[in-house]
């Protein structure tokens, strides 16, 4: 096997890890190019790809692609390579969202973690009623130091800050179902057959008949899309994910930070699925902080628990980088391309 060769496999395997990453509307923004000279993953935002009044000032991108470029960093490690990440390198580029270099083997620091590899092909988001066995207080820690280690705080809310949470998430819904443009974004999210992008109609799941928990429901009835209902659990178990500050590189360390999360969640069997609306809407997102208590910037509202595994939605993969003889340089673009058959979580 020539050094290109593995050169290119490396490459690929990376990308197709990055790209099993969550994002809003299962929109994909993000695009990835592999320097072989450098063995250098380069991450690109694809601002086209976001829904536009839903995520205006691009956080949702940025926390999308950050979770993305948690996937390349446990893959790196899983082959043996210590990812070296650079957040916003390029001031000048702001699409180019973090590089990822290839170095020597990893610290001893990263091997003393869980290998969150296989993780990535088992996660998925659960739209589905979870029991009430409630989470392990250990696992509740690991949760939060993971969080941590890529700077982000982990909070478990209290019983009144959790309907209160509830509460927010449940009137951004009802404003999501109300506006028009932002309920046509939601329709356009809706995975048409054959698509390698947005949301199937098999992977919403039920609504829940009680109203404690306010899914996102994409389509209403009068849109023709029938949504089962069914009872969920009495008192969600919730996580709020903050960072300290609100800037750019803040937003990407927010996605590490969840896909880490996810991950580890993954490993303990968990599920979680995301309420990200209040988070859409100014007003209500700046309810959701704490400066009290360090929680100034929210990014993230997870609802977690046992429960059964959500539904795969389909993913973009990306081809294979081109040649040395069909590249003027060595960057060579994977750019996201259908797969037919292709499934991941």
């Amino acid at each position: 096997m020539t050094p290109q060769t593995l050169d290119d496999e490396l490459g690929q395997a990376l990308i197709t890890a990055a790209s099993a990453a969550p994002s809003l509307h299962n929109c994909q923004p993000w695009q990835f190019h592999f320097d072989r000279a450098t063995r250098t993953i380069n991450v690109h935002a694809l601002p086209q790809r976001a829904p536009l009044l839903t995520d205006p000032d691009t956080r949702a991108l940025h926390i999308s692609a950050g979770a993305a470029l948690a996937n390349l960093q446990a893959t790196a490690v899983h082959l043996g390579r210590e990812p070296v990440v650079r957040l916003l390198p390029r001031p000048e580029k702001p699409d180019l969202l973090a590089t990822v270099r290839l170095a020597g083997p990893p610290r001893a620091a990263l091997l003393r973690r869980p290998d969150l590899y296989q993780a990535i092909w088992h996660r998925r988001s659960s739209r589905l009623p979870f029991s009430a066995e409630p989470v392990p207080a250990a696992v509740l820690a690991e949760l939060a130091e993971a969080a941590r280690l890529d700077g982000a705080d982990l909070h478990r809310p209290g019983p009144s800050e959790r309907r209160t949470l509830l509460d927010l998430t449940a009137r951004a819904e009802h404003r999501n179902l109300r506006h028009p443009g932002r309920h046509a974004e939601n329709l356009a999210a809706l995975a048409t057959p054959g698509s390698r992008a947005g949301i199937p109609a098999y992977a919403l799941g039920p609504q829940d008949s009680t109203g404690r928990v306010p899914l996102r429901t994409f389509a209403g009835p009068a849109d023709g899309l029938s949504r089962e209902r069914a009872p969920f659990e009495a008192d969600p178990q919730l996580l709020l994910l903050t960072t300290r500050h609100d800037h750019r590189a803040d937003w990407l360390r927010a996605g590490q930070a969840l896909q880490h999360v996810l991950l580890v969640l993954t490993l303990h069997g968990l599920r979680a699925s995301i309420l990200y609306q209040a988070l859409e809407w100014p007003d209500l997102r700046a309810q959701l902080a704490d400066p009290e208590h360090g929680r100034c910037a929210p990014q993230m509202l997870l609802r977690i628990g046992y429960g059964p595994a959500g539904c795969p939605t389909p993913r973009l993969r990306a081809e294979p980088p081109q040649s040395q003889s069909q590249s003027q340089s060595h960057d060579a673009t994977l750019a996201a391309a259908p797969l037919a058959g292709s499934v991941r979580p």
